[in-house]
């Protein structure tokens, strides 16, 4: 099919694809079983008498017309022009021939009328062919209508109307035959235009599956630059308390070897957590280059949070905000990443989860820090699952290695924890502390599903 400049198809010009083998099959047991109704129809039409015409054929030639009419339907959709030529070709020989039944006949021609029009794929060599069969098909029935008015009167000895017998015969047959070729023709022309708009249909899901794919990728991009701007601030700290302190210690080293020792030991740190966050910036290849702003931002962390409950609490949410464990400073980008999941957690319950009270818990672990926001909004429902924010949560608890859970809570609402570690897993292990409120997290668990 042609496709315009801007990749979109050209739907005047689409052409509809060739039968699948399912679609054969069931031609073929749809012909099968107009082949058995004519043989029968023809049978039973013989056997009363009933003839459509006042001197049919033989038997034998009647069924061998009617199984020329109707065998060709086996391969209607995937020759659909040669099919009509040939149905319409055997029809009036039969019709020649005055053959007893005229019913089956005429069904295997609608049907290849029809299937011209919703299977050809030349939709110019469609129109015209079916055209020119309703063309001849109305010449034919005009000749016998010339031979029925100038042949021996019929009696109509029931007539009993107010129309004269021999114009209301001729304009039963021409009103019958009328909406029988209208009827075929309109069918198969309903037909491909309802394939047509399916492919429309199945094009643009398409595309808007693309589309989405697209927006995510973008929307995890845009998250990970801003990760990367974050966590550039965070290490470009550190490096700059390093500096300072190696050049504290370099101009007291012949003076105050006690002091040169301290600031040594304090570079010796610094860098230790800047390369745990270095680690974490590896998945992260560049910042937004459209990023001009000058000058130092203050990331925030976790001693900001009432802060994003004050503005909760404005929203109209009633919010407790609790603190276990003994709390200590954790590492900036830690802190930031926190700060960020419980920022986003509590603008999801503003727009989706129409809550009235929400939880936030930060928990000190002995080497982690824990943060949770639950509510007792609508759970699952209306929150957009799989969404950017819930991405960009676990964009940012990933690159310290944390866990992220978020889901429905048994009974009602929603819950989202992250668990962020503190320390280097590879570092060795300082003594721990008891590990705050650990019945208390563990009682509300995410509603797990199968």
């Amino acid at each position: 099919m042609a496709t315009a400049t801007s990749g979109e198809p050209r739907w005047s010009e689409w052409r509809r694809p060739r039968p699948t083998p399912a679609q054969q099959r069931r031609d073929v047991w749809l012909a099968l079983g107009v082949v058995l109704g004519g043989l029968g129809m023809t049978v039973l039409v013989s056997s009363m008498g009933a003839f459509a015409f006042e001197s049919p054929p033989s038997l034998t030639e009647q069924l061998l017309w009617s199984l020329a009419v109707t065998a060709p339907l086996v391969v209607r959709r995937r020759y659909p022009l040669l099919v009509l030529l040939v149905v319409g070709a055997v029809f009036i020989g039969a019709q020649t021939r005055q053959t007893g039944d005229s019913f089956v006949p005429s069904a295997a021609l609608f049907l290849a009328i029809y299937t011209a029009g919703a299977w050809e794929p030349n939709r110019v060599v469609a129109r015209w062919s079916r055209v020119g069969v309703v063309v001849v098909m109305f010449a034919w029935l005009g000749f016998a209508l010339v031979k029925f008015l100038i042949g021996p009167p019929h009696p109509f000895s029931s007539a009993a109307g107010p129309l004269d017998p021999v114009l209301a015969s001729v304009l039963h047959s021409l009103a019958f035959n009328l909406v029988y070729f209208v009827g075929a023709y309109a069918a198969g022309e309903v037909a491909w235009v309802s394939a047509r708009r399916q492919a429309e249909l199945e094009h643009r899901a398409e595309q808007l599956r693309r589309s989405q794919e697209q927006n995510t990728r973008g929307a995890l991009v845009a998250e990970r630059m801003r990760i990367a701007r974050d966590l550039h601030d965070v290490v470009a700290h550190h490096v700059s308390v390093m500096g300072i302190q190696a050049a504290a210690a370099r101009r007291v080293l012949d003076k105050d070897r006690d002091l040169a020792r301290d600031a040594l030991k304090q570079v010796e740190e610094t860098a230790r957590v800047s390369i745990g966050e270095l680690r974490g910036l590896l998945g992260v290849l560049r910042a937004d280059p459209e990023d001009g702003s000058a000058g130092e931002r203050a990331a925030p962390d976790l001693d900001r949070l009432p802060e994003l409950v004050a503005t909760a609490r404005g929203a109209g949410l009633e919010v407790e905000h609790r603190t276990f464990g003994a709390v200590r400073p954790v590492p900036d980008a830690v802190a930031l990443s926190a700060y960020r999941v419980v920022q986003e957690a509590l603008t999801n319950v503003v727009k989706h989860a129409r809550a009235r009270r929400v939880d936030v818990r930060v928990r000190y672990l002995d080497r982690a820090v824990e943060v949770e926001v639950t509510d007792d909004g609508r759970g699952g429902a209306g929150r957009p699952a799989g969404g950017f924010g819930l991405l960009g949560m676990r964009e940012r608890v990933a690159v310290h290695g944390g866990q992220l859970e978020a889901g429905p809570r048994r009974g009602a609402g929603y819950l989202v924890r992250a668990t962020l570690p503190t320390t280097d897993p590879a570092a060795p292990a300082e003594p721990a502390a008891t590990e705050p409120a650990a019945e208390e997290r563990a009682a509300d668990p995410v509603e797990e599903h199968a």
